[in-house]
């Protein structure tokens, strides 16, 4: 994208980062001026008890304020509702992300419907963070049948048409970018990665390993199921029916027994899991195309 052509929508989730955010802002709008952009800045304070708004609205950029801790996914979404421009970029408040990306980001936008900023093995991270973002990207990879480098950064760029259609499926936490990645790359629009090298977020991290990692591989499962049934239904029906013929051969060849009715069990409920997971694959692929025609209309 060529600059002074769309105007850049900067959205920036932020809860108490009174510290940082105003030195952020000010290398953002450094950025994007000597790059030549036309652009707006929007700092949705996710209900803050510091100085965030008051350091935020000296910058002179957009704050709009949520009157309690909703979530980062939230105020990702009220970014999303009320952005202006043509493309949306999100990045977080504390520091993690750095500004000097942007352009990069932006310039991909022309053959790709999102850009992601994909984490190297440089950045400033903890190494059970890179442990399970590797298991993350991993499970995502099968899913969806593409790389995945990064999953779970919040630094990306994506037209803003393509963030409003999958607001509705945003969660309130801080799994938004699992979800608007697998629903991007399953409605057959295009994603690619800039390699950035992530900095070390200044202040103390809202995210918990244990809850947060539970929620990510929740939000996978379900956006799963939401647009690909069979790539959940099928290993689940394939290793209970293994288990159930197994079990049943190692009881008439070694026990001398009746290859017995748990067995039996197991390979028709083995059966059913399939056949649910046809027609799960039918109403997903039903609703898919019902939501691709409804943004098209609008």
């Amino acid at each position: 994208m060529s600059p002074d052509t769309e105007t850049i929508s900067v959205i920036i989730p932020a809860y108490n980062e009174s510290s940082g955010i105003s030195q952020l802002i000010k290398e953002i709008k450094s950025e994007l001026f000597e790059a030549g952009y036309s652009f707006e800045i929007l700092v949705i304070d996710d209900g803050s008890t510091d100085d965030t708004v008051i350091n935020a609205k000296q910058e002179h950029v957009t704050v709009i304020q949520h009157p309690h801790n909703l979530g980062n996914g939230a105020a990702i979404k009220t970014g999303i509702r009320n952005a202006k421009g043509e493309i949306i970029v999100m990045l977080d408040a504390d520091g993690q992300h750095p500004p000097k990306d942007i352009p990069r980001l932006i310039e991909k936008i022309d053959k790709f419907d999102m850009v992601v900023g994909a984490r190297t093995s440089a950045s400033d991270t903890d190494m059970h963070r890179n442990f399970a973002n590797s298991v993350y990207n991993a499970l995502a990879t099968y899913i969806t049948g593409q790389k995945i480098l990064d999953l779970t950064s919040g630094f990306r760029a994506i037209r803003t048409h393509i963030a409003k259609a999958y607001v509705y499926l945003l969660p309130n936490q801080f799994s938004y970018p699992t979800t608007i990645t697998l629903a991007t790359i399953r409605s057959g629009r295009s994603l690619t990665y800039v390699p950035i090298i992530g900095q070390r977020r200044k202040g103390k991290s809202n995210i918990r390993l244990f809850r947060d990692g539970i929620r990510f591989l929740l939000i996978i499962l379900r956006i799963a199921t939401f647009y690909s049934p069979l790539k959940i239904f099928i290993p689940v029906s394939t290793l209970m029916f293994i288990t159930g013929f197994m079990y049943g051969l190692y009881k008439i060849i070694f026990l001398n027994l009746r290859y017995g009715p748990t067995s039996a069990l197991l390979m028709t409920v083995s059966v059913v899991i399939f056949m649910v997971g046809l027609v799960s694959e039918q109403i997903a692929q039903l609703r898919f195309e019902q939501s691709e025609f409804h943004n098209s209309k609008n």
